[in-house]
């Protein structure tokens, strides 16, 4: 199967997960140009009063253009307590969260200095939690489309190559909102725990 190119990305959405679990090893693109409203340092998680982005503040560079691998995190706002409660708050009712929760609750408590580092880290220990072995590395320098590589990239876009019809799954607040597609990840996660891999190559 081909290598899978992605960029990085905050608890990435479910289609990111989906990706990897029906392709090949990981890489995660750390070369190319930090941009603003993309899931590179924000997630969607479902809450009582709807969707619920958050976001990671970041320092802001001395020039137009960053590099990914250098975006530093910013300590603005106590957003590591805000985020950890705000995820608490959505999902304590969930099957799964008090299962999980100690698996996450250190990245909400450590300080990490660069936004790759704990995008990636998160990103392993979803993959970990759900049975996905898959290799995962960080590009050496910025990658062009070739033969064995499908380029994934754009999914840091919201809204980009999202089902117009996607799969459902339980959801707490499905019955307030209706079914909320590709959110976070930890959506996923936090409520159908072990079957996680089965929704994501479709037999769920």
């Amino acid at each position: 199967m081909d290598t899978i190119l992605l960029s990085s990305a905050y608890l990435p959405p479910v289609s990111f997960f989906t990706a990897i679990n029906n392709g090949g090893d990981v890489l995660i693109e750390q070369y190319d140009n930090y941009c603003k409203q993309t899931y590179r340092n924000r997630c969607r998680i479902a809450t009582a009063g709807g969707v619920q982005s958050l976001t990671i503040p970041v320092v802001k560079s001395d020039t137009p253009k960053q590099l990914m691998k250098d975006v530093r995190i910013s300590d603005h706002g106590e957003w590591r307590r805000q985020h950890w409660n705000a995820l608490e708050s959505a999902y304590m009712n969930s099957p799964f969260f008090m299962y999980y929760q100690d698996d996450f609750r250190p990245f909400y408590e450590k300080k990490y200095e660069f936004l790759i580092d704990f995008n990636t880290e998160l990103t392993l220990r979803i993959m970990e939690l759900a049975g996905i072995k898959k290799d995962l590395s960080l590009t050496r320098s910025y990658t062009r489309k070739t033969d064995g590589i499908t380029d994934l990239r754009p999914l840091v876009e919201p809204g980009v190559q999202e089902p117009a019809s996607p799969r459902t799954y339980w959801q707490v607040f499905k019955k307030k909102h209706g079914f909320l597609p590709n959110l976070s990840a930890v959506d996923l996660l936090f409520n159908m725990g072990p079957e996680f891999p089965l929704y994501a190559v479709g037999t769920l």
